[in-house]
């Protein structure tokens, strides 16, 4: 079996997810297909990773793609978990991931509606759901407490996370929005502040096109492995969120090629993917929280110490920022509540190494500007460095 070994799988995460600044691009598009989705669940995070990837960064670039051309989007879809994929990639994660989700998030609600209320039902979520699109399309966007105020049936009010310490009483507009959304009729707009914000309007949307379910998980097989292989098949399918079944008969339909890792373990290459690739020029890179990099596998042994992921990583497994040095997880990075920003090295390095981290430093300083970012997902190391 041929093999590809780690260090050849960290030339490859910094040539393919556009971290060696000679592999930087102008549009943030071009980013997001490149490492095939974008987290979005932090507002700051998909910024944050284009920006990184850019030869030349501009919050405005990002922000014209999201919301004047439309040509990123955001999607409820693998994992339960919110990206930021390009319309071109947008049909198969809709139709593999997206669809699923919205259907259960659904059934979710209405059970939880007919448990909480007597006479709650589909019914009375879909003359809601038409009362809020009337609404929003009438005013062209608007935020939920916007909604809620002018659609009484939102805030009718429900328990969230019952029998929990997190228990509360709200109001169902939060539950409504997020199942127009899922199912693709409503998207978010503009934000109310900078794009640190995550307080979004939201305006009509229309849904994705069906399409065969089996042949979109392919497509996304196929852009995953260019953009993340080798990688095994648990990564595939942890990434995605599908069933095993689902996972092997999407390697099996684009015709992935078995390939031996350094671990042991067997990965998987799309087709003909085999060639050995020269090591770009030395790197660095300051990544986001939740950055696709660090969040691409389940096994990340290629690119991260073991040793560091306790200060690098919040108890639910998702990642802080981190600061890169040829392909390996070398760091951490915050900002302080004065903008300063800092960075801690838990890898001894070289000096050479030590400038080029510096310089990354003050080239994400230089286009953040007044901007203050605090993670959602808050992880040891950025709460030490931003204290």
């Amino acid at each position: 079996m041929h093999r590809i070994d780690d260090e050849q799988r960290r030339i490859r995460l910094g040539r393919r997810h556009l971290l060696a600044p000679t592999s930087r691009v102008a549009s943030a598009v071009a980013v997001a297909d490149a490492v095939v989705a974008l987290h979005a669940t932090d507002a700051a995070t998909v910024h944050l990773s284009v920006c990184a990837r850019m030869a030349a960064p501009a919050v405005g670039a990002v922000e014209k793609t999201l919301y004047d051309d439309v040509s990123l989007v955001r999607l409820l879809s693998m994992r339960n978990t919110l990206f930021a994929v390009s319309t071109d990639v947008a049909p198969a994660v809709d139709a593999s991931c997206a669809r699923p989700v919205a259907a259960k998030e659904r059934r979710k609600l209405v059970a939880h509606l007919r448990e909480e209320v007597n006479g709650l039902d589909e019914n009375w979520l879909a003359e809601t759901e038409r009362q809020t699109l009337a609404e929003l399309s009438a005013r062209g966007h608007a935020t939920g407490s916007e909604l809620s105020a002018a659609v009484p049936a939102l805030r009718t009010k429900i328990t969230i996370f019952p029998g929990s310490k997190q228990e509360a009483v709200q109001g169902v507009a939060t539950r409504v929005i997020r199942v127009l959304a899922a199912d693709g009729r409503i998207r978010r707009d503009r934000p109310r502040g900078s794009w640190t914000s995550s307080q979004f309007r939201w305006t009509t949307a229309e849904p994705w096109p069906a399409s065969d379910p089996s042949e979109a998980r392919a497509d996304l097989a196929r852009r995953w492995l260019l953009a993340y292989g080798p990688a095994t098949e648990a990564d595939l399918k942890w990434w995605t969120g599908w069933g095993i079944r689902e996972t092997r008969a999407a390697l099996s339909s684009v015709g992935a090629e078995e390939v031996a890792l350094d671990n042991g373990a067997v990965g998987w290459v799309s087709p003909g993917d085999l060639a050995s690739e020269p090591a770009p020029e030395p790197w660095a890179a300051l990544l986001p929280g939740l950055d696709p990099s660090g969040m691409g596998w389940t096994d990340r042994g290629f690119h991260l110490p073991a040793e560091h992921r306790a200060a690098l990583f919040d108890r639910a497994g998702n990642i802080g920022p981190t600061v890169w040095w040829n392909g390996t997880i070398v760091g951490g990075w915050a900002q302080r509540a004065d903008g300063e920003l800092r960075w801690r090295l838990l890898s001894d390095l070289g000096r050479d190494a030590s400038h080029l981290i510096e310089a990354e430093a003050s080239r994400l300083s230089a286009w953040v500007g007044a901007a203050r970012i605090t993670p959602r997902f808050r992880t040891p190391l950025e709460r030490e460095l931003a204290a």
